[in-house]
């Protein structure tokens, strides 16, 4: 491998990420996707062959439900790259329906939370190791309509839910992603390692694709111009790459201009963010070690 930086993305294979993807690549980074279908990695790897020639395209195949085999995901990467310029935490999930993995958490916040804390914190050591290296966390102007937050309740809740209350569910699952990039950004405060999370918008990325009829509504707003993924992924890549935000960590910015936002209610303050921390480290503790 060149002297390239190397740029990891999760949920790249469609989407906001597959965009943020090609554009990444686009800007000279070597990428590791970590994905659940090699087939979709081929078919990224075929269109960035396309539009950025020479770049390398790496699969780690994991399904971001079972937090082993993120773990396992994480190891590999750890072991396959020297160094690691950015991580981009970008799959998410939005369940209309209660489902629970086989770690016994509710999908939505096993995909959209614990998952990105794991491969977050496994790479930690090697991203410390790469400084000056950026974080990037996807999160959603959902957080907005969390209602409460109560760490030890809400990442083991597994009670069923429907449509209509599946959104304050989403919702907190990324409010926990806010959350869990500015405790992380403390916590690498004085490593060079930024960590900072944005709202990518409104976009037409397939999020809400168990809704009856998704596939035609996603027409039609592409049709009216409405819900571009691409500003979505602007927001991404520039966090990732601009050189206005290489010092900035804990952040949390608007698709809208990158404008600095602030931690909705009642996920803001240092306390509750160090519980959820604390309390998704005791919680996962377990489970991760039975995967050494």
């Amino acid at each position: 491998m060149d002297n390239r930086p190397v740029a990891v993305i999760t949920g790249a294979t469609n989407g906001l990420g597959r965009l943020a993807a090609l554009d990444l690549a686009q800007r000279g980074f070597h990428l590791g996707i970590v994905a659940r279908s090699q087939a979709k990695v081929d078919d990224l790897r075929q269109e960035i062959g396309q539009s950025a020639p020479g770049t390398s395209v790496e699969a780690f195949i994991a399904d971001l439900t079972s937090l082993r085999d993120v773990r396992r995901a994480g190891k590999e990467i750890e072991a396959r790259y020297e160094r690691i310029a950015v991580l981009v935490n970008n799959a998410g999930l939005h369940a209309f329906s209660q489902r629970v993995t086989a770690d016994g958490f509710a999908e939505m916040t096993a995909v959209n939370y614990l998952a990105p804390w794991v491969l977050t914190t496994t790479l930690r050591d090697k991203l410390v190791a790469s400084a000056p290296a950026r974080v990037v966390n996807v999160a959603s102007e959902a957080s907005r309509h969390a209602g409460t937050i109560d760490p030890a309740h809400d990442i083991t809740a597994t009670t069923e839910y429907n449509r209509r209350e599946s959104a304050a569910l989403y919702g907190r699952s990324k409010l926990m992603d806010i959350m869990f990039t500015q405790e992380f950004g403390r916590r690498l405060a004085g490593t060079g390692v930024t960590v900072n999370c944005c709202d990518p918008g409104f976009n037409t990325s397939g999020l809400g694709r168990e809704l009856p009829m998704a596939g035609l509504l996603e027409r039609i707003l592409k049709t009216l111009r409405v819900g571009d993924p691409r500003h979505g992924a602007g927001i991404i890549v520039r966090l990732a790459t601009d050189p206005a935000f290489a010092e900035t960590t804990g952040g949390y910015f608007s698709v809208k201009d990158a404008k600095p936002l602030v931690c909705p209610e009642p996920g803001r303050g240092k306390e509750i963010q160090a519980e959820l921390w604390d309390t998704t480290a005791t919680l996962l503790d377990g489970i991760l070690s039975s995967a050494e």
